[in-house]
């Protein structure tokens, strides 16, 4: 699952581009991030410049860009 990473990084940067956040609820996407461990989850989100919040259990993830998280 690995693999798809890139992609669904680039999907997430699209939709924050145009929107404050966005909300993971796709099955096939919590599927290639709840295979993560959840630290490199927020490493991954941190090395994007978005910060990753878990909701109800981890059915949910949501990203946000975070300003002080920006890659320089």
């Amino acid at each position: 699952m690995q693999e798809h990473l890139p992609t669904l990084a680039t999907k997430i940067a699209k939709i924050l581009s145009i929107k404050s956040e966005y909300l993971v609820t796709q099955p096939a996407e919590l599927r290639i991030l709840r295979e993560m461990p959840e630290e490199e989850v927020r490493e991954f989100a941190e090395s994007h410049g978005w910060r990753v919040i878990y909701r109800l259990g981890g059915r949910q993830i949501e990203f946000y860009n975070d300003a002080s998280r920006r890659p320089l």
